[in-house]
């Protein structure tokens, strides 16, 4: 699923692996609407102090998470810290959870920020639906209150299937946190050559890997399910050789002549962080050759 894009405002979506995601950088001070689901409500406002801006100058803040002390749902404001708050509690659903978030918007100012800390307990407690649900909520009811909507999600083994089904690399992240970005980086020192056409082509492989029906293949026989590729079978051959390089995908055993893959280690999950990694801006540019 893509973030809907046809909207007033700006939404990406920041991907960790390391710790929580840092949703809080290049969010204006003014306004801001944060929506908690692991993060409690005085940890997160002590996390504002570690920004050279500080906290926000208004901030409302809905809690659907476990993580803050409460019984029921409850609403506080406390006007010398400009600051208003809803705990809603982890059983909220998505539609109580949007609910709460429209009742801070509109009144005068620019339109406010929303933030969202981490949707990964969403993936792993509730599944697909619900951060779907989440997202294009945002879009259909949202959109003409909001401006920048920052969503933070955590990437580790109980939501790495959620994240690739639910977010497109080439579209919704805005950056990455994860190992996958130093092995390229290290490629790109390495192998200049190796990294630019994984770089170009990194998608038509991942295409080529997923719908190929070979355990074993060489790059020729990858690049046959291919229909109108940009790439050669010897461009797919490089772009498949920095894919086993940062750990997507293996060689088979040794082989003479032509180099077979092992698409039985295909980590569709790592193949997914190289793509947002290169999409979002968080591998470098270059003049590395991109090949053709």
């Amino acid at each position: 699923m893509a973030v809907p894009t046809e909207r007033d405002s700006d939404v990406t979506v920041r991907i960790a692996t390391d710790g929580k995601p840092s949703v809080r950088d290049g969010i204006a001070s003014e306004r801001v609407v944060s929506v908690l689901f692991c993060t409690g409500i005085e940890e997160w406002r002590r996390g504002w102090n570690r920004r050279a801006s500080g906290a926000p100058t208004r901030e409302a803040i809905v809690s659907a998470g476990d993580n803050t002390r409460g019984t029921g749902v409850t609403t506080q404001v406390v006007p010398d810290r400009q600051l208003a708050y809803t705990v809603l509690g982890a059983s909220a659903d998505t539609e109580r959870v949007l609910d709460a978030v429209s009742e801070y918007l509109g009144g005068g100012g620019s339109a406010p920020s929303v933030v969202i800390d981490d949707v990964g307990p969403l993936l792993s407690d509730r599944g697909i639906s619900s951060v779907e649900a989440l997202v294009e909520g945002i879009g259909a009811r949202l959109a003409e209150s909001v401006g920048r909507v920052v969503i933070g999600c955590s990437f580790g083994s109980e939501t790495a299937a959620g994240v690739v089904s639910t977010f497109d690399p080439t579209v919704d992240i805005g950056r990455i946190e994860h190992p996958v970005v130093e092995v390229i980086e290290q490629l790109r020192r390495d192998d200049p050559t190796t990294f630019g056409y994984l770089r170009r082509h990194w998608s038509e492989a991942r295409d080529g890997i997923e719908a190929c029906d070979r355990n074993y293949p060489q790059s020729k026989q990858v690049h046959a399910v291919l229909s109108d590729p940009e790439t050669s079978p010897r461009t797919l051959g490089a772009a498949l050789s920095g894919l086993v390089t940062v750990g997507v995908l293996d060689t088979w055993g040794e082989t003479v002549g032509s180099t077979r893959y092992d698409l039985t280690a295909y980590d569709p999950g790592r193949m997914w962080a190289v793509g947002a990694a290169f999409e979002s801006g968080s591998i470098g540019d270059g003049d590395e050759p991109l090949g053709v």
